[in-house]
Formats: structure tokens, C-alpha cells, sequence
């Protein structure tokens, strides 16, 4: 009845009560009845939490006294087990508050250096944003730690047919180009009430990354497409080149841009702005064409595009096609969402500013796997 409320509520609830029972239709019975159960609940969670110190104080004193033993056939709980309790989701939480992870490690069964694990429904919820995200669940993920160069190929002479007996192949002029990918960190924060932290455990954790995750997921996909939009038309010593066609929306347009497509564009895709996809189907109704305007590849919508109607004349891309794996994100730290609290700045108001952040590196790093298309410029009359 009482799990989810705190024991400063609690205490809060008995003052009520105390004047409650002053009201003439007081019902004192179901009032006596209710005071009795906070009281209990108090008590309970005291000396749990007398249990869990004495405990934790053992372990710390290097104590090898069994504190409750084991019954037969009662078997260890892995740390993946642990990490879906509530008994750890519960830490976890309060961790995030505080900032202490001394009760969290001492729930788990085997010592975990470095970051703490979260718990699994939280490792749930930043897959299926990556999933979720077409255009970051197609990209090429990486984990290396430190700054990251990549080399690419900027020129190269063919393989040559060497018949026996006569003069030897050249040798191969292979020119490399590098691109420097330095991570740096994507942040979302929100403001939370009291009340909305005062909801603890798996709600109050759910709710938080959720929000937070969806948000840094967004920019990081936004700043993906951005890389391709800036790429130079042609490959130099340290940028990958993306070739771009000046097309408006039509039945042609796509097949120009796909073009420009090497073999290792195994999977492209057509990524647009929704309100430009309207253009292209208008453009095909208009010449009551019956073939696909977007070439049978997939279609994928993002706002971080602009509409056709809305780009720039002469400069602004408003369609990419190609593979996403022509495209690297490297996180450093893992690609997992890192939360920071703050209850101090805005406590006056009773607000408290959680900040998520990922720290990531991104670059367009595979050559001939993205083209992209550019509106034109108006005609002179």
C-alpha cells in the first residue's frame, strides 16, 4: 500500500491526519487504522535498512560472519538476475539521485569495475532506440576509445593482367586519405518536479531515459545527415566526397543521384524530407508515368532535411541516396545513455535538472556509398 511513497510523505500524511480527527465526520476508526499501518511501514523500512548497514558495515570490516544462510538448494543469483530485482532497480534509481553507488555494488554477486551496470529494462529501452532510428540503425558503430582516424582510399591504379614472359606490372599508386574523428558530447536535459521524483524505482528510471534517450537518439541522427549534407562533392587528404546532382523532384532524379553508387552501396535507401516525397509523386502523376519515382529503394523520412519547396536554390540538398554504412559513429564510452543530476540549481523552485549525454565521434568515412541531391537554381530570364 505504502511501497511507492516515501517516508517523508509518510510523516506528512500523520500530520494530516492529526487534523483530520478534529473534524466532527471524522472517520477516527479508519483514521486510528491508517496510522497504524504508517506506522508499521516506518518501522519496516528502518529496520531494513538497519539490516542492510550492519551488512555492508560487515563486508567493509572484511567480516566472514554468515549473516543468513542459504537453505538447500537455494542457487546464487547472477548479476543479470540482479540487475531485474527491485531490490537493484530500486539502488539504481537512488544512485542516480545521489550519485552514491555503494548499494548497488553490494547487491551484485560478482565485482563490476568501471560503469555500473543498468538495470536490463533500461539496456531495453536504448536498443530499441537504436533500432527504432532508420538512419542510425543503418550506420557502422564503433567503440574505440580516444580520438579515431580513418583511412579511405582517394586514388588507386587498377589490378593488371601479367602474361608470363613479358615485363612486369607497375606497381600500385595507392594514395590514402584520413579522416579525424574527434567524439564529443550529445546532451539532452529536462527539469523534474519533486513530485515526478518522488515516483522512484523502474517509473521514475523509465520515464527519465525514455525521454532522454529518444531526444539524444534525434540529434544524433540530425548531426548523421548533416555530415553527408557538408560533405565536399569530391574526396581531398582528410573529407570524403559525396557527389551531388542539381535535380528537382521526378521520375529521373533518383536513378541520377543512385548513379554515382559504387558496388559496396549493398543497402541504399532514399532519405527525404515527408512534405518532398509529395513533390516526387506529383511530378509522376503530372506526367502519368508508370514507374517509380524513387527507383524501388526504400524510403526513409527525417526533418533534419529540408521540404523541396523550402531549400536553398543552387545549394540546398533536400534527398540522399545511398547506404548508411558509408557513415561511422564511434562512441568512446559506449553507447549508452550517461545520466547527471542536479538538485541543487533550481531548488528553491522545486525543480531538479537531469542532463543525459552519449559521447560520440561521426563521419561520413566510406567513399562511393552516398550521393545526395541538390535543388536547382532558378532560371534567368
Amino acid at each position: 500500500m505504502f511501497k511507492e511513497i516515501t517516508i517523508e510523505q509518510l510523516e506528512a500524511r500523520k500530520a494530516e491526519i492529526a487534523e483530520l480527527v478534529e473534524n466532527e465526520d471524522a472517520d477516527l476508526t479508519a483514521l486510528e487504522e491508517e496510522v497504524k499501518g504508517i506506522n508499521a511501514e516506518i518501522e519496516e523500512r528502518k529496520a531494513a535498512a538497519a539490516k542492510k548497514d550492519a551488512i555492508r558495515s560487515a563486508i567493509a570490516k572484511g567480516a566472514g560472519e554468515v549473516v543468513e544462510k542459504m537453505k538447500e538448494g537455494d542457487a546464487k543469483m547472477t548479476n543479470a538476475e540482479i540487475r531485474n530485482s527491485k531490490e537493484y532497480i530500486d539502488a539504481f534509481a537512488k544512485y542516480i539521485r545521489t550519485g552514491d553507488d555503494k548499494e548497488c555494488r553490494t547487491l551484485l554477486t560478482e565485482n563490476v569495475s568501471g560503469t555500473l551496470p543498468v538495470p536490463e529494462f533500461i539496456d531495453g529501452i536504448i536498443r530499441t532506440a537504436w533500432e527504432n532510428d532508420a538512419i542510425l540503425s543503418r550506420v557502422r558503430r564503433t567503440y574505440i576509445r580516444g580520438n579515431l582516424k580513418v583511412a579511405f582510399e582517394l586514388s588507386t591504379d587498377p589490378a593488371y593482367v601479367h602474361t608470363e614472359g613479358t615485363t612486369a606490372v607497375t606497381e600500385e599508386s595507392l594514395t590514402l586519405g584520413i579522416v579525424a574523428m574527434v567524439p564529443a558530447n550529445i546532451k539532452k536535459w529536462i527539469r523534474l518536479s519533486d513530485e515526478a521524483v518522488a515516483m522512484g524505482g523502474e517509473a521514475f528510471l523509465r520515464y527519465v531515459y525514455d525521454e532522454l534517450t529518444y531526444q539524444i537518439m534525434k540529434k544524433l541522427s540530425a548531426l548523421v545527415i548533416d555530415d553527408i549534407v557538408n560533405s565536399p562533392t569530391t574526396s581531398d587528404n582528410d573529407e570524403v566526397g559525396v557527389p551531388a546532382v542539381s535535380l528537382a523532384p521526378s521520375v529521373t532524379a533518383i536513378p541520377n543521384a543512385a548513379a554515382y553508387l559504387s558496388d559496396e552501396a549493398v543497402r541504399p535507401v532514399v532519405i527525404m524530407n515527408r512534405l518532398t516525397e509529395v513533390e516526387f509523386l506529383a511530378a509522376q502523376a503530372a506526367g502519368n508515368f508508370a514507374i517509380d519515382p524513387f527507383a524501388g529503394l526504400q524510403r526513409i523520412y527525417t526533418s533534419a532535411l529540408p521540404a523541396y519547396s523550402t531549400a536553398t536554390e543552387g545549394t540546398g540538398v533536400y534527398a540522399i541516396v545511398g547506404d548508411l554504412a558509408g557513415v561511422q559513429v564511434n562512441f568512446p564510452e559506449g553507447d549508452g545513455v550517461v545520466i547527471k543530476w542536479d538538485d541543487l540549481t533550481e531548488a528553491e523552485a522545486d525543480l531538479v535538472k537531469v542532463v543525459g549525454r552519449i559521447y560520440a565521434a561521426h563521419d561520413v568515412t566510406g567513399p562511393g556509398r552516398l550521393a545526395k541531391i541538390i535543388k536547382p537554381a532558378a532560371a534567368t530570364t
